[in-house]
């Protein structure tokens, strides 16, 4: 039987390496698609994490080896679809402090609690989102009493004050348009803001944040879609009112 190429099976090794740790890492992906990169720092970086996956010492991965396995990944991660930056441009933010939210178990009392609270507040800010096991509610704080009372003897799962709500308002086209909210997501990310839930709610979607980060994503989240804008016309058109 012929042998194989040991060179040959450490290049497909590393190969293969550098296109795992780039899939599971966003940031580089981003980096990569936008071409912001500086491929041979980041190959530097890499070249650990491709010794630890090859079973390699690090003196023994070839920064060089890394720097051609990220060029061959450039057309895997193409840029933002112009249709994220077009819904994007189109989008509004607004901010709505000192809200709260609870989760609790969801059984069919708390069900009836909460259709009765949505009934009874028809007119205030209640958000509610629903899994298998437990529900979610994200309201102005000064309903936190009213809400722990009609969920009085509920498994609480979680409960925080002094939140806020950021809602960014979008044309229908994010329904169909993948890629939209992780731009969100992202940004907020590299701002180092924590997102604490979202609910999504037909065109809107409704970033929960702690009030102390809260000026900060409303500001990160605005000049997203500024820059957004400016991209798609030069600045010059309008977001509907």
């Amino acid at each position: 039987m012929a042998r194989r190429d040991p060179k040959l099976v450490s290049a497909v090794s590393v190969t293969r390496a550098v296109s795992d740790e780039v899939g599971s890492d966003f940031s580089v992906q981003d980096a990569i698609a936008r071409d912001y990169v500086n491929l041979s720092a980041l190959a530097r970086m890499l070249v650990p994490r491709v010794a630890r996956r090859t079973g390699q010492k690090a003196k023994d991965v070839s920064e060089q080896g890394v720097v051609t396995a990220l060029k061959r990944l450039r057309s895997s991660y193409p840029g933002a679809s112009p249709k994220v930056s077009e819904v994007l441009a189109q989008s509004t933010v607004n901010v709505r402090t000192r809200v709260s939210k609870v989760s609790v178990e969801k059984t069919r009392r708390t069900l009836q609690a909460v259709s009765g609270m949505l009934s009874m507040h028809q007119e205030d800010f209640i958000q509610v989102s629903e899994s298998l096991s437990s529900i979610t509610l994200i309201f102005d704080q000064k309903l936190h009493g009213k809400v722990k009372k009609a969920l009085s003897g509920a498994e609480i799962l979680e409960e925080g004050e002094e939140c806020a709500a950021i809602t960014v308002h979008s044309p229908r086209e994010i329904i169909s348009t993948p890629g939209c909210i992780s731009s969100l997501y992202d940004h907020l990310a590299r701002r180092h803001v924590n997102v604490e839930d979202t609910v999504s709610c037909y065109t809107d979607t409704i970033l929960v944040v702690r009030m102390k980060d809260a000026s900060w994503a409303f500001e990160t989240l605005n000049e997203l879609t500024r820059e957004e804008l400016e991209k798609t016309d030069g600045g010059q058109g309008q977001r509907p009112g």
